[in-house]
């Protein structure tokens, strides 16, 4: 009896100790629950491979109400899964007005230098041959498109070789034997001459908007246009050094001189390219027609100098010089 009193009592213990174990894994599986349950109810960062289905298997002992909540949670977020960052945010010069600057951005002001290449065309082209030229100008910009430009334009030609032969003739033709022999006349040799026309115009401009380096642009215009004739022959010239004396030196000397003032016109297209995304300054290049509506006058020329020249009183020896003139300025610069 004393036996079975004690098998009794330690069956007993056995069995309380095992309901505690029991209790306090039910308990911590019930924490357990309680946490996920709460986590699927939060905004929380969520891994991208976890779907709402999967979260729904995983914790099963949520109720299928509580798992639908977390899925339409989830749906707006996916914070740590984005195969693409955000689009990045486009940066650029700030859009103002100041004092230099219109409230589009663009500078008020414009500055322009250049040079290039000047051809005679049309009628200009039997006298004269291509040379050189150079601009200067600056300006008012309205906005991004418009604009006006006041320039400075000179441009420099040659004389075509029937020209100066012809002139030569003219030159010569009253310069007879004996006149020569009296010391009345000389006869001219080595003719040679070249022709000029420099300008102030009056330019409006109109830009084409453009979002990179390349630029364009359409350009007109109107002024006053002044054209020059000069004709030179090779002398001997003298210049004084205090030690060897006189020294002779070769030179061109101008021997005679037209010159004729007219309204022109011009109008062209020009290309630009920005240096970087945030200057002022630019490359250019351009070309113009110039049209410069010359007053023709009378004179002496090669096919009339026997019969016209022989009663003629006046001093034009080179009318071609009044004649209109039309030539195409290249032009290659800077503008800021």
């Amino acid at each position: 009896m004393n036996i079975d009193r004690s098998l009794f009592g330690i069956v007993c213990r056995a069995a309380a100790f095992s309901f505690l174990i029991a209790g306090t894994t039910a308990l911590a599986h019930a924490q357990q629950a309680s946490s996920v349950a709460s986590a699927m109810n939060a905004p929380l960062l969520l891994a991208a491979e976890s779907s709402p289905a999967s979260l729904a298997s995983a914790y099963s002992s949520s109720s299928s109400s509580d798992v639908a909540a977390a899925s339409d949670a989830m749906a707006g977020f996916n914070l740590l899964g984005s195969s693409q960052p955000p689009p990045r945010r486009r940066y650029g010069r700030p859009n103002y007005a100041s004092g230099n600057s219109n409230a589009d951005g663009s500078e008020k002001y414009t500055f322009l230098a250049g040079a290039g290449l000047s051809g005679p065309i049309g009628n200009t082209h039997k006298y004269e041959t291509p040379s050189y030229g150079f601009q200067f100008g600056f300006g008012r910009n309205f906005n991004k498109v418009e604009g006006v430009i006041f320039q400075f334009d000179y441009d420099h030609f040659g004389l075509q070789g029937a020209t100066l032969a012809n002139e030569e003739y003219v030159y010569n033709y009253y310069c007879t034997t004996a006149q020569q022999n009296a010391g009345y006349c000389t006869l001219i040799t080595n003719l040679d001459g070249s022709n000029h026309v420099w300008s102030f115009t009056l330019n409006p401009t109109f830009s084409i908007p453009t979002s990179g380096s390349l630029g364009a642009y359409a350009v007109v215009g109107a002024g006053f246009y002044h054209k020059v004739t000069n004709f030179t022959e090779p002398s001997t010239g003298y210049y004084y050094d205090p030690y060897y004396g006189y020294i002779p030196y070769s030179a061109n000397q101008v021997i005679d001189h037209y010159s004729s003032n007219a309204v022109g016109v011009n109008g062209g297209f020009g290309v630009t390219y920005k240096f970087s995304k945030f200057s002022n300054e630019r490359f250019y290049m351009e070309a113009r027609y110039v049209y410069v509506a010359n007053s023709q006058r009378i004179g002496v020329t090669a096919a009339n100098v026997g019969i016209f020249g022989a009663t003629y009183n006046g001093y034009n020896y080179y009318p071609a010089n009044s004649n209109r003139t039309t030539f195409i300025p290249v032009n290659f610069g800077i503008r800021f």
